[in-house]
């Protein structure tokens, strides 16, 4: 089935819930400077968009089931949804219907089944250690081409995971809302990670995977004590300790390769609005942050994590992240009285720049003459020098 015909000036949507796709966005990006063949415009230059819309087939069985996948009360006369929900970006003789991120706020309510009580730690580890994936990587990219809604991640983490009962996660995650201020990630955004570290947990550990994952995401997000997260699993401090040890060391190790520095390319291609108006050559954003640390006994130790500017002691880093918000760059942790610019010299934050980057920092980098070495710009927004450092 081929995309319907462009129309210029149309108000027409991506009919899925939450999606603002629309002939009109792809007017204004077909009429904006292409980067790559400047200085013609996109339309000019003939670059691929970057969505189609397909208009709902006029066959009595197939409009049916696109009707049913996306779930909507009153559906409008001529319904259009965009690429990103097709498995193949467009409708296919083996993928015909929309089944990507359909808008779902929740997972539909399931009948639970009885376990049988019967059933062996042995058959239960069975099922955790099924997963067809290799590695992490291979996982992220089979995701999007196995399950397509909150239910079939939901169902799949439910089975894999509980040796008897409701998790843990199931009363407290209800809705985007309550995943986003316990674990800092939408709901299926959450159930694809459990899923795809499914393979790296202890078999030997009571806890539901999908559990683990959460009471470790709540003490990153929350900073809660052990006894408070203990409670509300009821578990022993012990075993939540061993727990969040073990994933915080087995989550950095497999989403490291994820934080990937961006071809400028790329960079330019996604820039919003506001840095294209104010700051089109921007390559990335870079800021330290600091997290408290525990309060060292050796007094040398104390002094070199003392940060004047949080009043306490911290572990310091540095991040780079794109004009568009994705992180490109995370260092290693230094003691917290470790300035802004040493960290951007022994990081190897400079070895991912190259001639006319231009990278953005508050005040506090004093790196002009680092940075100019190597043919990057340095760029200090007005607005930073009456509050001194940049905000979230």
């Amino acid at each position: 089935m081929a995309g319907v015909t462009r129309r210029h000036g149309s108000g027409t949507y991506c009919a899925v819930r939450g999606c603002n796709n629309s002939w009109r966005l792809l007017n204004v990006w077909s009429e904006g400077e292409c980067f790559d063949h400047q200085p013609s415009t996109r339309r000019q230059c003939g670059c691929a968009p970057p969505y189609a819309l397909y208009e709902k087939p006029k066959t009595d069985v197939e409009s049916r089931k696109w009707l049913a996948a996306l779930k909507l009360k009153n559906p409008p006369k001529r319904l259009f949804v965009c690429s990103y929900h097709f498995i193949d970006k467009k409708p296919t003789e083996e993928n015909p219907f929309p089944e990507l991120w359909l808008g779902y706020e929740r997972p539909p309510q399931q009948k639970r089944r009885k376990l049988d009580r019967n059933t062996s730690d042995t058959q239960s580890d069975e099922v955790c250690i099924e997963p067809k994936f290799k590695d992490a990587a291979t996982q992220w990219e089979d995701l999007t081409k196995t399950d397509h809604s909150y239910a079939a991640k939901l169902d799949h983490v439910n089975k894999s995971t509980q040796t008897g009962g409701q998790t843990v996660a199931d009363d407290m995650l209800l809705d985007d809302d309550t995943s986003l201020l316990y674990t800092g990630l939408r709901l299926v955004y959450f159930f694809t990670l459990v899923k795809t570290m499914l393979p790296f947990s202890k078999p030997s550990c009571s806890i539901p995977v999908v559990d683990q994952i959460l009471m470790t995401l709540m003490k990153l997000k929350l900073n809660l004590v052990l006894g408070d997260v203990a409670k509300r699993f009821k578990v022993s401090k012990g075993e939540v300790s061993k727990v969040i040890a073990h994933w915080i060391d087995t989550l950095g190790e497999q989403l490291e390769p994820m934080v990937a520095w961006l071809p400028r390319s790329v960079i330019r291609a996604n820039m919003p609005p506001s840095f294209k108006k104010n700051h089109p050559q921007t390559t990335c954003i870079i800021d330290c942050a600091e997290t408290a640390i525990q309060r060292a006994t050796n007094l040398n130790c104390r002094s070199a994590t003392f940060s004047h500017y949080k009043g306490t002691n911290t572990a310091k880093y540095l991040v780079a992240v794109s004009p568009h918000g994705l992180i490109m760059f995370i260092s290693e942790a230094y003691a917290g009285k470790s300035s802004d610019k040493f960290i951007t010299i022994n990081s190897g934050f400079l070895e991912a720049l190259r001639p006319g980057d231009e990278v953005m920092a508050d005040r506090g980098f004093t790196i002009r003459d680092v940075l100019h070495e190597r043919k990057v710009k340095l760029n200090i927004p007005a607005f930073t020098h009456k509050r001194g450092q940049l905000n979230q």
